[in-house]
């Protein structure tokens, strides 16, 4: 199998775009496209990340996820016209990630309501996105998916590995269209939509509310669990731990409908029942090497350096781009499960007690002989396209020195773009030219590591929802010696509260509060996303007395945001 990154292998793709040959070949797959899976079944790939799929049963039309937005749906439907003219009378969503469009299904179908069935978990993920770790996520989705990258050059983006893009341009403004499911679920269920047998089983996969639909009388599966690369145990942008024993056992019921057809949400569908069959037996048993033999290393005291050093797939897996790295890495697999089962600590010595940065950056410099010898270090893995060792020596560089030098900056930045330029991983690319990008100065990123609340996305969910993601916000230095209980209640009938003590925030009900704010949902929406400083939301507000404000300042200037201290 193709190691991580390949320096030999590093091509001039379309609009000048440098990457690796499977990486620019993958775009093919990707490309925008209506398959015609049978006669009543298609599905709709390039029109954004996921794909929008439709089958066609005696009652009408079901349209299979939804995309980020009003406008990816519309096109969807839009392209559907061109085969049949018959109503959409039911929607199904396979996760939450693609849900985002459903409103343009009631506009053109003149609706004012819908069947639409998903998993009961669905509504807490939307929730759970964003809130407390909202700039950690943010940050990840545009090192992953490329976001700020330029369209064109060498470090142009090619594709994100499931899709083109994470939005596609030419649905802006991306006007958000969610409507949460009529009927749900969260253990196996048949029903009939649409005229048709449809039996829904949950299969976690990258997302915990994940499901396979099986059409029976259609000989059609729909799934998010085959994707058209190796499967994302490991998620750069971060994400909880995706057990691969869970996600083998769905793909397992996966083969054993025996299916005909393939659909998924990501990539071309797949037709042919031996070579469908074959298809995710090779890629389930490509997953599961990678738990056992992470599992076998483990078990045999190596650590996860040695691990990454021994542990690579079978050259018989890259004859298909399904097991091929084309969006993760397999290495970074090896850690996430052995960290999945066992924790941070892999039982090598050096890093039970590691010295902390910066120090530790510091002492390696020295370590290398200084300054200008650690530089000759870096120049010459990069000379020698020993892009590991030039990341390693130039981070140390960067990180030892308070406003490292540009040229330091530069020597970290050539030695990303050197794995970007060389890999398959569309992941690894993506982070590593958003990172290089940064250290040239050509990109800003400083937005994403600060708290920012959207006003727009305050006012479409519930207000109280919000207080809890405080506590995250909370400053240990500010709260010291400060006690006391603050209780908010919402025009929108939702209320929430946080008691400060021992310099963290509990969260609490409003009956646990002495200090309680009446607040107007719209003023919450403007504190939260700085168009409305503290003074103005507390003169906005009611029940409060002259104390109650005081003391309501008090706490709030405990928090890590800009318009709680004014």
């Amino acid at each position: 199998m193709k190691a991580s990154f390949n320096p030999s292998d590093s091509q001039i793709g379309p609009a000048g775009r440098r990457a690796h040959s499977q990486h620019l070949q993958h775009s093919e797959r990707l490309r925008e496209a209506l398959y015609e899976v049978t006669d009543k079944a298609w599905s709709y790939v390039g029109n954004g990340l996921s794909n929008q799929s439709f089958i066609e049963g005696p009652e009408g039309l079901i349209a299979i996820d939804t995309g980020e937005s009003i406008e990816e749906m519309q096109k969807a439907i839009e392209v559907i016209r061109t085969k049949t003219q018959a109503p959409i009378v039911a929607c199904i969503y396979t996760h939450f990630h693609y849900v985002g469009g459903t409103r343009a299904i009631i506009e053109e179908a003149g609706l004012s309501d819908l069947a639409i069935y998903g998993h009961t978990g669905i509504a807490a993920n939307l929730e759970r996105f964003g809130g407390e770790v909202g700039p950690r996520g943010s940050r990840g989705m545009v090192h992953q998916f490329g976001i700020s990258m330029p369209d064109e050059g060498a470090d142009g983006l090619v594709n994100i590995g499931l899709g083109r893009f994470f939005r596609n341009p030419d649905h802006a403004p991306f006007s958000p269209g969610y409507l949460p499911a009529t009927v749900t679920f969260d253990a196996p269920f048949k029903t009939r939509i649409a005229g048709l047998e449809v039996e829904f089983y949950p299969a976690p996969s990258d997302a915990t509310d994940s499901v396979s639909i099986w059409f029976p009388e259609l000989d059609i599966a729909v799934n998010n669990l085959l994707w058209p690369a190796f499967f994302n145990i490991f998620a750069i942008r971060g994400e909880e731990y995706r057990d691969p024993r869970i996600l083998l056992r769905g793909l397992d019921q996966l083969h054993g409908f025996n299916a005909e057809h393939q659909i998924a949400t990501h990539g071309p569908p797949l037709s042919g029942r031996s070579f469908v069959s074959a298809t995710i037996s090779r890629y389930r048993d490509a997953i599961q090497f990678v738990f056992d033999q992470t599992v076998r290393g483990a078990n045999r005291g190596l650590s996860l350096d040695e691990l990454i050093a021994e542990v690579c797939l079978p050259e018989l897996f890259d004859s298909d781009f399904h097991t091929q790295q084309l969006y993760g890495l397999v290495e970074h697999h090896i850690r996430q499960v052995y960290t999945g089962l066992f924790g941070w600590f892999d039982e090598d010595e050096s890093k039970l007690f590691p010295t902390p940065q910066p120090e530790k950056a510091a002492k390696m410099i020295a370590a290398f002989g200084g300054i200008d010898a650690s530089r000759q270090l870096c120049d010459q893995a990069l000379a020698q396209k020993d892009y590991r060792w030039s990341i390693e020596v130039a981070s140390h560089l960067v990180k030892s020195q308070v406003n490292a030098p540009e040229e330091d900056r530069l020597r970290l930045a050539a030695g990303l773009k050197g794995v970007a330029y060389s890999t398959p991983s569309a992941n690894a690319r993506n982070w590593c030219l958003t990172r290089a990008l940064e250290l040239e100065g050509q990109l800003d990123l400083s937005r994403f590591r600060v708290h920012r609340f959207r006003e727009r996305e305050i006012l479409n969910t519930r207000a109280g929802q919000w207080v809890s993601v405080l506590k995250v916000l909370l400053v240990p230095m500010r709260s010291a010696g400060k006690n006391g209980s603050l209780g908010f209640e919402f025009s929108d009938g939702s209320s929430a509260g946080l008691i400060i003590r021992n310099q963290v925030a509990v969260p609490c009900e409003l009956d646990q509060c002495d200090t309680v704010i009446k607040a107007d949902h719209a003023a919450w929406a403007k504190l939260l996303g700085g168009k409305m400083n503290l003074s103005e939301f507390l003169e906005s507000a009611s029940g409060l007395t002259v104390e109650g404000k005081s003391k309501a300042s008090e706490l709030l200037a405990c928090f890590d945001l800009p318009g709680f201290s004014s």
